[in-house]
C-alpha cells in the first residue's frame, strides 16, 4: 500500500519502537520529524528503518506540516507515537477502498486510555480525528495545539485509533497545562482579547458539560477527575490569554 507514516516526536523512546512496527505494517516508509531530543528517540527510529528529521518545534500543526514534504507518498497517516490503530481501522486500510472513494480524509475515533484503563467517559469518548488524510487536498491546519486537518471532502468512520497518552493523572494534567499554553499564544497572536470572567464562566461550562450532560459522574472519581481537567483547560487557556495581553 502507498502509505506514508508520519510522526513527529519529543523523548518518545518509550514508545516510538513500537509505533514504528506499528506503521510498518501497512506504511512503505515510516518519516520522524524528531524535535531535538534529548533521549534515544533519534537511535532507536533510526535502528527501525525510519527516516529522521530533526526541526526544533514548529508548533503542533506546523511541525506536521513541514513533514509532509519528506513523504513520498500522497496518502498519510500522521498517528503520535502513543497511537496506535485498532482491528477495525487496519481492516479498514487494508481493503484499500479509500483510494477509489470521493474523500481525501478520515475521521476515526479515538479510544483514550490512562495506563490500560480506557476513559469512555467526561466526553474523553469518542474524541474523534482526523488521521488518514490525502496531502494533495488536505492538509494540518496552522494551529500550535489541537491542529485538525483541513480537507475538501472529509468523511468519518466508525473505525478506532488506540491513544496511550498517559500512566498518571500528573501526565494529564502537564499535558493540559503544556496544551493551554499553546493555545493561549494562538489566540493572543490573533488579537484576541477576553474579559476577567471569562476564565470562570469558560472554566464553569467545561465542567458542568463533562461532569452531567456527558455523564462524568456515572464514573465516580475518575469521572470526576476528568471532567476537572477538562475544566482545567478551559480556564487556564483564558488565564494565560489575559497574562500575555496584560503584559504585551
Amino acid at each position: 500500500m502507498a502509505i506514508s507514516g508520519l510522526v513527529i516526536t519529543f523523548n518518545e523512546e518509550k514508545n516510538i519502537a513500537k509505533c514504528i512496527d506499528a506503521l510498518f505494517q501497512y506504511c512503505d516508509e515510516v518519516i520522524i520529524i524528531d524535535s531535538n531530543s534529548k533521549d534515544k528517540t533519534v537511535e532507536i527510529a533510526e535502528a527501525k528503518g525510519a527516516q529522521v528529521y530533526s526541526q526544533a518545534f514548529l508548533g503542533d500543526g506546523p511541525q506536521r506540516t513541514h513533514g509532509l514534504q519528506y513523504c513520498k507518498n500522497d496518502w498519510i497517516m500522521n498517528l503520535d507515537a502513543d497511537e496506535f490503530l485498532d482491528t477495525d481501522a487496519l481492516e479498514f486500510i487494508k481493503k484499500n477502498e479509500y483510494e477509489s472513494s470521493q474523500y481525501d480524509a478520515f475521521k476515526f475515533r479515538v479510544k483514550n486510555f490512562l495506563g490500560e484503563k480506557l476513559i469512555n467517559y467526561a466526553g474523553w469518548y469518542p474524541d474523534a480525528k482526523v488521521r488518514f488524510f490525502n496531502k494533495k487536498t488536505a492538509h494540518p491546519s496552522a494551529h500550535m495545539a489541537h491542529q485538525y486537518i483541513i480537507s475538501t471532502n472529509e468523511k468519518s468512520v466508525n473505525v478506532h485509533i488506540l491513544h496511550y497518552g498517559w500512566e498518571s493523572y500528573k501526565q494529564v494534567i502537564d499535558k493540559k497545562n503544556q496544551y493551554s499554553t499553546w493555545a493561549a499564544q494562538q489566540l493572543y497572536e490573533n488579537g484576541k482579547k477576553v474579559s476577567a470572567f471569562k476564565p470562570v464562566l469558560n472554566g464553569l461550562v467545561a465542567f458542568i458539560r463533562c461532569y452531567f450532560f456527558k455523564k462524568g459522574f456515572l464514573n465516580g472519581i475518575d469521572g470526576l477527575a476528568f471532567s476537572l481537567i477538562q475544566s482545567f483547560f478551559s480556564f487556564m487557556k483564558y488565564v494565560k490569554l489575559i497574562r500575555l495581553n496584560k503584559i504585551s
